[in-house]
């Protein structure tokens, strides 16, 4: 395994899992070809992402390398090897939205978070994520957070949405 795939894993949480919860997973699998993503899909369902320990747990009941386990992982964009945050922010960057500017949101938005793309602010609030396209090209360019889609957006409008957020929650910048 690389140092890069080792440092990448070794990068979740700090807090120790409950180890169990993929054990009893596991040991409901009757049989272990074939079974990675739903095994992946499972423990991301358990835990919000996919923790090292887990990973590692897989890695012993499957017989695939820790290093085999990584690639997949990093290959289907579902899968995630960081807790994500309560809010995750999926801003559009397809044709329309581009053409409206969203590169211009996402700047302001990078700005107001403290974070780029992929990443998780500080206090687990929000996490933002480019995507490629939400499907509403009428209200470009547009964000969802959650099950909520905000449209029309001006780099000051996406910065409002935030800011209530954050009252709502009780969270400061």
């Amino acid at each position: 395994m690389t140092s890069e795939c080792k440092n990448e894993i070794n990068t979740g949480a700090k807090d120790a899992i409950d180890l169990g919860l993929v054990r009893a997973l596991l040991n409901s699998q009757t049989e272990t070809k074939g079974n990675l993503i739903f095994l992946l899909q499972g423990t991301q369902n358990l835990y919000g992402y996919l923790p090292a320990e887990a990973l590692k747990e897989i890695s012993l009941f499957t017989g695939n390398s820790l290093s085999s386990i990584y690639s997949v992982a990093t290959f289907y964009s579902q899968f995630r090897l960081q807790p994500a945050g309560k809010n995750i922010i999926r801003i559009c960057h397809g044709t329309a939205c581009h053409v409206q500017n969203t590169n211009a949101v996402t700047i302001a938005l990078y700005d107001e978070l403290g974070i780029t793309d992929g990443g998780t602010t500080p206090d687990s609030l929000f996490t933002l994520e480019t995507v490629a396209c939400l499907g509403c090209c009428s209200l470009a360019p547009v964000m969802m957070i959650g099950e909520d889609t905000y449209g029309n957006l001006t780099p000051q409008e996406a910065v409002k949405v935030i800011k209530a957020i954050r009252r709502r929650e009780g969270a400061s910048k």
